[in-house]
């Protein structure tokens, strides 16, 4: 959720500049099922463009017709949308659509939040009916601070609020520089995740490479910085060199992520850590059993593309505490 923000708030900013107005519908409530979950939002400005989904894309027209009058009228409304009847796969879903505008104060805090990688929240208040009030809108609070998305709004307590989290823009490290973290970098990007690629200076290798790299550095194994490193980062070690994945895992000791993957089959894994406990019997047995080697989720992946998405797989299973199943074998909802 909190790659879409930032990639909305960009769009806004831009639009602004260029003089084009934008509204924002922002999912807000559900009944029933549906496609994505409450909190999602999609762009619409008056040039026609759109941007993000708030379905799978049977609602997106809809909201689209209704947010003219929105971009007309300068007024917030509420939309609901039953798919029950209309397609027989979504729930009622309520839908708040509002126009904004981002000041300058505002943007820079927005980047001042995604580049210290903070975590914020928003609140957006609305009604369950359908309908037009200048009292709907959202507020977002950025390090503690009320920022919101329309000049002279004030939120009202006698409406619904839907309050969200936003927790920091999650991360990948990548310790390696061929065609696999080649991939993996611009499938992780695709994600919205910020991706920083590690290699060694012998490598050759540029920023250039690696399509939706947010950083490429090549520091020597000692000048490591793993500050960066969080619970809100995954990272993998990929470097196809033995040694160079022992000095790595040897850096990266007393480091936290939320996942740690090593590339290659199960008994290199093994000699890599047994090199590494050679050279440091101190390692922690906990830090040596939250290493997921061999790396992925078993998709039966081949090439460096397919290996991308069974590492992402399991990535994501990982930091949502999901057990790998086949939908179709899951009981109960889709999403909890």
């Amino acid at each position: 959720m909190t790659h879409e923000i930032k990639n909305l708030v960009e769009l806004i900013w831009k639009a602004q500049q260029q003089g084009v107005k934008s509204v924002l519908a922002t999912v807000v409530a559900l009944e029933g099922s549906s496609y994505r979950r409450p909190g999602v939002r999609m762009l619409i400005q008056e040039n026609g463009e759109t941007f993000g989904a708030i379905s799978g894309g049977c609602v997106e027209k809809e909201v689209e017709r209704q947010a003219q009058f929105v971009l007309k009228m300068d007024i917030p409304k509420m939309m609901t949308y039953d798919g029950r009847f209309r397609l027989g796969c979504e729930g009622l879903i309520y839908i708040l659509i509002e126009p904004v505008n981002i000041s300058k104060e505002i943007k820079f805090q927005f980047d001042a939040e995604f580049s210290q990688r903070s975590a914020f929240r928003s609140e957006s208040f609305y009604s369950m009916e359908e309908g037009t009030n200048q009292s709907f809108g959202s507020q977002f609070y950025l390090s503690g601070k009320r920022y919101t998305l329309r000049e002279g709004f004030t939120a009202s307590d006698e409406l619904e609020c839907f309050k969200q989290n936003f927790s920091p823009l999650f991360q990948l490290y990548l310790f390696g520089a061929e065609h696999d973290t080649v991939r993996l970098c611009k499938a992780a990007a695709d994600l919205g995740w910020q991706v920083t690629v590690v290699a060694s200076a012998d490598e050759a290798k540029t920023k250039a490479f690696f399509e939706g790299a947010n950083e490429f550095i090549t520091p020597t194994f000692e000048m490591l910085d793993v500050s960066p490193i969080d619970n809100q980062t995954a990272v993998m070690l990929m470097t196809h060199s033995f040694n160079k994945d022992v000095q790595y895992l040897l850096a990266l000791a007393h480091t936290m992520p939320a996942y740690f993957g090593v590339l290659g089959p199960r008994h290199r894994r093994e000699r890599v850590l047994e090199k590494a406990l050679d050279f440091n019997p101190e390692l922690s047995v906990d830090f040596l059993e939250r290493l997921h080697g061999p790396a992925g989720i078993n998709i039966g992946a081949e090439s460096a593309e397919e290996i991308a998405v069974s590492i992402l797989a399991e990535i994501l299973s990982v930091i949502r505490n999901q057990k790998p199943v086949q939908l179709k074998e899951k009981s109960g909802k889709i999403h909890d």
